[in-house]
């Protein structure tokens, strides 16, 4: 982990309101793990206190030595809104990467993504880098959601990679008409995975927790969640175990990604 002002390379429209930054640092970056994320802060007095958190989407330059990272940025209030309005040479002040990653064991041969709205963000680092890995692009399938065709991110990125892509979306403007996990469901029962990876609502994730817990799939989902520090000390993002005698987990710290039968969901 490492503070230090980072300098944008480009901001591109993504969807009705969403954008996607290029980061880049005089000294390199940390070696980072798809799932890991920073804690960004603009340098105006009138933007807000606290840093934001912000999953890394993608690295540039080469994954052993990175220049740079790639971040989604969903405009929800004050502090995304100046995030997604910064132009090319302004600088911002990151702290990263943090936290716990996807853990893709080996051997792991087949394996189901399932991302939601702007969740994507860490699923589309996972692919990349599992497709800088060599792994074998006709064994990934994504399954991809939003509430409408503007909610679906990234789909060609995923598509130009070689995997299977099935979308869905709520209003039926693409895709099926219906949640992410109808098909990640029945894909599962046709052709067993060795593990999903999951991000996006908590509603979503808690679905695709039950249903692979059900067909006894490993399940890994990376949790959307508000935090104040990312560092541990405010115990802010507080996660609930799954075993009543557990201690508390801190999706900063412990997280954002878990087993998803560690937690409740």
């Amino acid at each position: 982990m490492i503070q230090q002002q980072a300098t944008i390379l480009w901001n591109r429209a993504l969807g009705l309101d969403c954008v996607h930054l290029g980061l880049s640092f005089a000294q390199g970056f940390p070696v980072s793990v798809p799932g890991q994320f920073v804690m960004v802060r603009i340098g105006d007095a009138a933007m807000p206190l606290l840093r934001r958190p912000f999953s890394i989407s993608g690295i540039l330059g080469d994954f052993r030595q990175p220049d740079g990272i790639e971040l989604m940025i969903k405009v929800v209030g004050k502090a995304t809104r100046a995030m997604a309005g910064l132009r090319s040479g302004q600088t911002v002040d990151v702290v990263g990467p943090l936290g716990h990653g996807f853990r893709v064991p080996d051997g792991v041969v087949r394996i189901y993504l399932a991302a939601g709205g702007i969740g994507v963000a860490p699923i589309r680092f996972l692919a990349k880098e599992m497709a800088a890995r060599g792994v074998e692009p006709l064994n990934c399938h994504l399954f991809l959601g939003g509430r409408s065709r503007h909610d679906l991110l990234c789909r060609g990125e995923f598509e130009k990679l070689g995997m299977e892509v099935t979308v869905t979306t709520d209003d039926g403007s693409d895709g099926r008409q219906c949640l992410l996990t109808d098909p990640l469901e029945a894909a599962i029962i046709a052709q067993r995975p060795d593990m999903v990876c999951a991000c996006g609502p908590h509603g979503m994730l808690a679905c695709v927790a039950g249903i692979t817990e059900r067909l006894a799939v490993p399940c890994q989902v990376s949790l959307e969640t508000l935090m104040a520090c990312g560092l541990g000390a405010c115990l802010g993002c507080a996660v609930a175990p799954r075993r009543p005698s557990g201690d508390y987990l801190h999706a900063c710290v412990n997280g954002p990604v878990f087993n998803a039968e560690e937690i409740t969901l």
